[in-house]
């Protein structure tokens, strides 16, 4: 039998350093692997990188764009938190996403102009009542029928996005669009 004069012990805690180094060594492989592509397709890579890294950050519009694109991410993460303390596997939170969004719409689409600017504390209660029920369920289907949360809420994910394709182009379409 071959013997290696080395062993292999397991850390009792993380390294610190790497804890650190990781997320740097991540945005560093990130830039080079772009800064490769770029040059690959001929591309001037520092100006390209400048429009994905610089570019959104110096206008007021450019941070309002951000903040559209990161305020769904910023949701879904925070619900995420919430299942992965209690154990729980939720693939499924861009469903849940679609699904809150779908019934926010119906509910604004059904509001008076007369509501005033109460309509939106509806619509945002509504939107959190469909995520919770597209999400309940995944919770039904696991608690029934001892179906693998895993994939449920990640098949969900499909169902809700040609629910929301079938909901633009049916019974949510403008009809003077």
């Amino acid at each position: 039998m071959l013997q290696f004069p080395i062993a292999m012990t397991p850390r009792t805690e993380p390294a610190r350093a790497l804890a650190w180094l990781s997320p740097v060594i991540a945005f560093a492989l990130t830039v080079f692997t772009g800064f490769c592509l770029f040059a690959a397709l001929g591309q001037d890579p520092v100006k390209a990188l400048g429009v994905f890294f610089i570019a959104p950050l110096d206008s007021l519009r450019g941070w309002t764009e951000i903040a559209v694109k990161m305020t769904p991410l910023l949701l879904c993460a925070a619900g995420l938190v919430v299942c992965f303390k209690a154990n729980v596997w939720n693939i499924g939170a861009e469903g849940q996403l679609i699904a809150g969004a779908i019934t926010g719409g119906v509910v604004a689409l059904a509001c008076d102009p007369s509501w005033g600017r109460w309509y939106v504390v509806l619509v945002m209660l509504a939107s959190a009542a469909g995520g919770a029920v597209w999400g309940g369920f995944t919770a039904l289907l696991r608690h029934r029928f001892h179906a693998n949360e895993i994939l449920v809420s990640l098949m969900l994910v499909y169902v809700a996005q040609f629910l929301l394709a079938w909901c633009v182009q049916g019974p949510m379409r403008d009809p003077m669009g």
